[in-house]
């Protein structure tokens, strides 16, 4: 099965190969239409103009498996369980992740870290905005994930040390302060997802090469800072702890053990709430382009 979604003036051609599927073609659209609209939402446009999507089908429950390239404009292929229900699909959070890869430029392979960073953190962060999820469902998770992304006995920083932990969450933490410490420096008037529309609009997607210094002075020209480089220049080859209590702590966020308590009366609880869009209006929906299904066709044909 081959469809076409139109989100703003991009073309996503997905095609689904053969195999039985629990849920049906309709559900299939919705998820990817739930992604592409969440991303577009957060960079104000869909980060390619053209998206080759294929969906393999295994055996079993959930999506897995989902991997991105700059080819052919952009390529993503994505692995959906047979037995995949409707909630797990309209639950899922690997479909955005891997379209927020669109977004970036291709950089060298030791900075892998960055690339995945900012899909583990912009990811519920575009969800929340387009009413996918819950802020405090977020935050939950940052809470009890992000711990894992700081060094370990023996880190050499993030471009020396390509751990799991550090690649995925040491990337994300990196994205969370940055996000934190613009927001201080601009009074919470800029934040990383100026930084990164910044880079996306100066060309910066994943079909072009850059260093990553390039794109960080990009990023932090946006901001009017320097908040990018500084921070690299202090994490790429040395070990640094960020104290995360403190920051939850500032920001009014508050873990029982059992459920996420936040706190307006925090001293940054503006900076919490601006990094997830809860002062925009509704949806923020004027200005999130939508995606319409422009054609659909049956083939016995692979794409690519």
């Amino acid at each position: 099965m081959t469809s076409t979604l139109i989100v703003g003036g991009s073309h996503i051609d997905i095609t689904v190969e053969s195999g039985a599927m629990a849920v049906p073609q309709a559900d299939i659209i919705a998820w990817v239409q739930m992604a592409a609209e969440s991303v577009a939402g957060y960079y104000g446009r869909y980060p390619v103009p053209h998206l080759t999507l294929r969906i393999i089908p295994f055996n079993g429950h959930g999506v897995r498996h989902g991997m991105t390239w700059g080819m052919h404009g952009g390529l993503i292929k994505i692995g959906l369980g047979s037995e995949t229900t409707h909630a797990q699909l309209m639950n899922d959070w690997m479909m955005t992740h891997e379209m927020i890869h669109l977004a970036f430029p291709s950089v060298a392979d030791e900075h892998h870290w960055i690339e995945e960073g900012i899909s583990t953190y912009v990811e519920p962060i575009a969800r929340i905005r387009a009413s996918h999820m819950k802020e405090e469902e977020m935050w939950t998770d940052l809470v009890r994930d992000m711990p894992k992304g700081q060094p370990q006995a023996g880190d050499e920083g993030l471009d020396r040390t390509h751990t799991w932990g550090r690649t995925y969450w040491g990337g994300a933490l990196f994205c969370f302060d940055a996000d934190v410490e613009i927001r201080r420096r601009t009074q919470n008037k800029k934040g990383l997802q100026d930084a990164l529309r910044g880079i996306l609009d100066a060309g910066g997607d994943i079909t072009n090469d850059w260093e990553l210094v390039k794109a960080l002075k990009i990023g932090d020209k946006a901001t009017g800072s320097t908040v990018l480089t500084d921070l690299y220049n202090q994490m790429k080859d040395h070990p640094v702890t960020v104290d995360l209590g403190e920051k939850w702590k500032q920001l009014g966020i508050e873990w029982d053990g059992t459920v996420i308590h936040l706190r307006d009366d925090a001293p940054e609880a503006a900076i919490r709430r601006a990094i997830t869009g809860a002062e925009l209006p509704a949806h923020n929906a004027a200005s999130s382009p939508t995606a319409v299904l422009a054609g659909r066709k049956r083939s016995s044909q692979r794409v690519l």
